[in-house]
């Protein structure tokens, strides 16, 4: 015979597993409304054309684009030369570069900022909390990707076509360019790698840009002060435009990559 205590206990435990339920189900529903708010909020801001919303997009694509240019000038000589050019200590160098592909954003934010303090190095130049900086903090990330890439690129190509190169009588320039016609795929494949991998990145334009309103402020920083505010649905929207920004960038790139080589 069960005493009165657990004939009142049962019910008490079923009541409260019940509520449990009930306000799992209701935070459910509350996210599920709040990534549709952010959805519309994105649609909207897309659709109406917002001020600001455009000028950190289109602040963020010059940021990026930029960054990713000068990286490519950097990474590709540098790439092509490691591939190309046995010289002592290369083997550390090029690990050195590989790990770079993986460099912590704020930390490459960190050291740049370090730089360019007023107290710092280069703190003559004054460029410190603007997009400039940002660019560079950015190019530092990107050429080591680019760079490795493109040395990893040109060292898989066949050594058949190296000695027939050669064998024709190219100079030097002739036998790199050819070299880099060749491997022009996967040159592609790197700029698409370096542009994703900053245009995504927080740290160092955090670190380096400050995120001022109309002068510093890019998707990604606009999104986490966002969150900070509790604007969530604001956040998505941001976030939404970001990914189709990347998306964007990158869809054109591989178009351009697939038409050179006579793709669908």
């Amino acid at each position: 015979m069960q005493s009165p205590s657990l004939h009142v206990l049962i019910p008490m435990f079923e009541l409260h597993t019940w509520k449990t339920s009930l306000s799992c189900t209701e935070r459910e529903i509350n996210h599920m409304v709040m990534i549709w708010q952010g959805v519309l909020a994105a649609l909207h801001l897309l659709i109406t054309g917002d001020p600001e919303v455009m000028g950190i997009t289109l602040l963020t694509l010059e940021i990026s684009g930029t960054g990713t240019l000068i990286s490519l000038l950097i990474g590709v000589p540098f790439g092509t030369l490691l591939a190309l050019k046995p010289f002592p200590g290369r083997r550390f160098v090029l690990s050195i570069v590989n790990t770079g592909m993986g460099l912590p954003p704020v930390v490459v934010g960190l050291w740049v900022s370090i730089f360019l303090w007023r107290s710092g190095p280069l703190g003559f130049l004054n460029i410190m909390y603007t997009p400039t900086a940002i660019i560079i903090a950015q190019a530092i990330i990107a050429s080591p990707i680019i760079a490795a890439l493109t040395c990893a690129a040109l060292q898989q190509t066949d050594p058949k076509l190296r000695l027939q190169i050669r064998a024709l009588g190219a100079t030097r320039f002739q036998y790199t360019w050819l070299l880099l016609k060749e491997v022009r795929f996967s040159l592609f494949a790197a700029i698409i790698a370096g542009f994703g991998a900053i245009v995504s990145e927080i740290g160092a334009s955090m670190a380096v840009g400050g995120n001022i309103q109309g002068q510093t402020r890019v998707l990604t920083t606009a999104t986490v002060l966002e969150v900070s505010k509790g604007n969530f649905d604001i956040a998505i929207a941001l976030s939404i435009i970001l990914c189709l920004l990347a998306y964007g960038a990158t869809l054109g790139l591989t178009l351009l990559q697939q038409k050179q080589q006579g793709g669908p």
